[in-house]
């Protein structure tokens, strides 16, 4: 029988055991998942630890006295931080390269000169009037989980950079419960923002994987896509209105729900990863919370046959609000890693019922969604998928924010391990999932390559890669630039599709997004930043090709 909550219970679950990097609690990977990995990718280097911050190099800020007091009359003295702690906090966001980094403090970090926390979003607007006037550099920082670079502190041709920390700006502006909006203040953290909805019986639904520290405004930066956007979109579809700072003045969007007032600048600006403005609010469509929440999971036989029953789903309007399908290694280290499956007597029982590749399929519905669930069930056992019931779903559940302390603790086992994404038409998927998974395995020595889809569409649907390979003590860093520019050259070379679903360009995907856009799409980008940031303040190297 599969777990029903109720209202109280659902907003209650989503918040618990939020994380941050200081509060989290160690995972330790049970023995059975450590001898299983040294069986698929051999035998691993010891693991390099996290350096002090003390032993990472960091140079003096170059910040000039006429700048940190332009700044400090804004926001105060006590918030233009200038020490290296408060800098070092802010260089980088999370991805593999990112954390090695922190554990080779040999390998160079680029840390902003200072740290500068506005309380509102008029101070937002007046500090990048006054790095606009100095020709100082801002890099907007939220929760910091950008893995595409989008974070990092490039100065470019700038004498100083600043990260622009929204921190402060964490306030639930208004709730029109008419006509279901919610304006939020960019700095609001996810789990804050479903605890003051869940005041006013609402939710948002966004709930990415980077939900208990990533930002209001990192979602709309990023054209975000949560665990449940079957059911509730992805951020771009929720956002109804922006206000942003530019060193051209303030630019506000978003009068009404649909308009045919010119192109919709609101979807330029949604995307545009602090390259064309500073988000500081946003108002997004928001849902009532739902009554009843229900989590179930299904064995198909083999990845082929696992995508097509997702594509009859999203084609026949059956999806559920998080449907999510793993591969044959996806679904095979689940219940390697997982202490609480009886493998074995799994696998047993579903070769004898002609499942010999198994693939996981996690469904999950929210609020009254009972009729559309019995069609999608009825459909999934016509072809053969066999309940495994409740469990299997719930389990997910409880562990889908585990990821980033999982990857702590394969990296502190030696691991090189990362992900990357990508997303394409149905016909597509097929040949787009074998050339990034030949390209990953021939840039690397016995890697273990798993992909699962978790963003369904009607016509496609996106392909999310997970990497694990014995790391390079060599050159580690290396190890992973080589492979990664083997898959995003198999996605781009010949279009099959998009250089990313959600984690945005950043640094990391700006050489192959005029591949993807075109060059007039890269001139459009390109005039679209010289119109509201004529000096190119506005987080460096980042975006624009």
């Amino acid at each position: 029988m599969c777990h029903t909550l109720a209202v109280n219970e659902i907003a209650d679950h989503r918040l618990r055991a939020a994380w941050t990097p200081e509060g989290a609690a160690a995972v330790h990977l049970v023995p059975k998942a450590v001898r299983w990995l040294g069986q698929r990718i051999g035998p691993c280097p010891q693991g390099a630890p996290i350096a002090p911050d003390s032993a990472i190099g960091v140079e003096p800020s170059r910040l000039g006295d006429a700048e940190a007091v332009a700044l400090a009359d804004v926001v105060g003295t006590e918030n233009v931080l200038v020490d290296r702690a408060e800098r070092l906090g802010r260089a980088g966001g999370l991805s593999y390269l990112d954390l090695l980094r922190r554990r080779d403090p040999a390998s160079g970090i680029a840390v902003p000169d200072a740290v500068v926390l506005p309380a509102d979003p008029e101070q937002v607007q007046r500090v990048v009037d006054v790095c606009a006037e100095y020709d100082v550099g801002v890099v907007p920082f939220g929760g910091g989980t950008s893995v595409v670079g989008g974070v990092t502190a490039l100065r470019g041709d700038k004498k100083a950079v600043i990260a622009l920390d929204l921190d402060r700006l964490d306030q639930l502006v208004s709730v029109d419960r008419v006509s279901r909006i919610a304006v939020l203040q960019a700095g609001m953290r996810t789990p804050d923002v479903e605890q003051r909805l869940a005041e006013h019986g609402l939710t948002l639904g966004h709930v990415p994987q980077s939900f208990e520290r990533a930002t209001i405004g990192g979602f709309a930066a990023t054209r975000s896509a949560g665990q449940e956007s079957s059911g509730y979109g992805r951020f771009e579809d929720m956002v109804t209105g922006v206000r942003l700072a530019t060193p051209s003045g303030e630019w506000r969007l978003g009068v009404a729900p649909a308009s045919a007032a010119g192109p919709d600048l609101r979807q330029l600006a949604v995307g545009s990863e602090g390259t064309l403005g500073v988000f500081t609010e946003v108002a997004v469509r928001v849902r009532e919370l739902p009554e009843k929440e229900r989590f179930e999971a299904f064995a198909i036989d083999g990845w082929e046959r696992g995508t097509t029953i997702v594509r009859h789903l999203a084609q026949r309007g059956l999806l559920a609000d998080v449907t999510r399908l793993s591969d044959v290694d996806e679904t095979d280290s689940a219940l390697a890693l997982s202490a609480n499956w009886k493998t074995t007597a799994l696998r047993r029982y579903l070769r004898a019922r002609g499942i010999a590749e198994p693939c996981l399929l996690v469904l999950g519905w929210y609020g009254n969604a009972k009729a559309r669930r019995a069609e999608a069930v009825r459909g999934l056992r016509a072809v053969g998928a066999i309940n495994l019931g409740g469990a299997p779903g719930r389990t997910w559940l409880r562990g889908r924010f585990a990821g980033p302390r999982q990857r702590d603790a394969l990296l502190d086992m030696g691991v090189c391990v990362e992900t990357l994404e990508t997303a394409a038409y149905w016909s597509n998927i097929g040949p787009l999932y074998e050339r990034v998974s030949d390209a990953l395995r021939s840039a690397l020595h016995r890697p273990l390559v798993l992909c699962h889809i978790s963003h369904a569409y009607e016509t496609g649907a996106s392909l999310y890669f997970t990497v694990l390979a014995a790391r390079d003590e060599r050159d580690p860093a290396g190890q992973w630039e080589r492979a990664k520019q083997a898959a995003s050259e198999a996605i781009t070379v010949e279009g099959l599709g998009t250089i990313s679903h959600h984690h945005a360009v950043g640094i990391d995907h700006k050489p192959y997004l005029t591949e993807e856009i075109g060059e007039i799409g890269a001139s459009v980008l390109a005039a679209a930043k010289r119109a509201v940031d004529p000096k190119g303040i506005l987080n460096p190297g980042k975006l624009v090709p």
